[in-house]
């Protein structure tokens, strides 16, 4: 990608900042507890939460750059496109082992 244009998630990019304000705020609320010594359980289900919130944006991200990137290389031709998907496939491969 060129530094003229913009990534694919740059139409979202106020939402996915305010979404990571909260999931930063989560992860201190988390801190907090294990210094309160809360209890366990109580811990591992804000954690549980933080997770699927970093998840939903990460298939977020995803979803922009397949729509975005992926596309306009493929658009661009078959080596640029076959190295952008294969890009994504690594990236689909280490979101599915996290």
């Amino acid at each position: 990608m060129t530094t003229s244009t913009p990534p694919g998630y740059s139409g979202n990019k106020p939402a996915h900042l305010a979404r990571m304000a909260r999931i930063e705020g989560q992860v201190r609320g988390i801190a907090r507890m294990v210094e309160q010594d809360k209890y366990c359980i109580d811990i591992l289900t804000q954690v549980s939460a933080v997770t699927k919130a970093l998840q939903a944006v990460s298939l977020g991200l995803l979803e922009e750059h397949l729509a975005h990137c992926v596309a306009n290389a493929v658009a661009a031709g078959p080596d640029e496109g076959a190295a952008k998907l294969k890009e994504a496939s690594e990236a689909i491969a280490r979101l599915v082992r996290s």
